[in-house]
């Protein structure tokens, strides 16, 4: 009788799954960012960001909206794109993805040869909630 009440309560613990739970406000994960070692004002350097949204409100029509930010942490620029509608507006969707970012060859900000570089990534929604800001990997810049 005794191992019957175990084996009850341990179905009873492990049937109970926890389900994940998605944000309203937009989350993003660094998924990669290629090349390793880029070659300056020639090389493209690409970025994958995965993101999930639980209102789907990601995204807009509007071309003069940003919505995308990606920041240079040597020299603290910031590189603006555009995600365009994921969902019709009004609708109440929960979105998973991924965003490829290419940023069109950058230069070295000092007089060495190379240069490392790591980016900062967030993300705005419709109702204007920001993302967690993530960090990429380090890549090398060279001449």
């Amino acid at each position: 009788m005794r191992y019957l009440y175990y084996i009850l309560i341990s179905i009873i613990l492990f049937s109970c799954k926890k389900e994940d739970v998605i944000s309203d406000i937009p989350q993003i994960e660094f998924v990669s960012i290629t090349p390793a070692t880029a070659q300056e004002y020639i090389d493209e350097i690409n970025i994958i960001i995965s993101y999930s949204d639980a209102n789907g409100d990601l995204g807009e029509n509007n071309p003069d909206v940003f919505n995308l930010f990606v920041k240079d942490n040597r020299n603290n620029i910031e590189y603006k794109f555009r995600i365009p509608e994921l969902t019709p507006t009004g609708s109440d969707i929960a979105i998973e993805g991924n965003f490829n970012i290419t940023i069109n060859g950058t230069g070295i900000t000092n007089s060495s040869s190379s240069e490392s570089v790591t980016y900062d990534i967030y993300v705005k929604d419709r109702a204007s909630h920001k993302s967690n800001i993530i960090t990429s990997i380090p890549i090398t810049i060279i001449k």
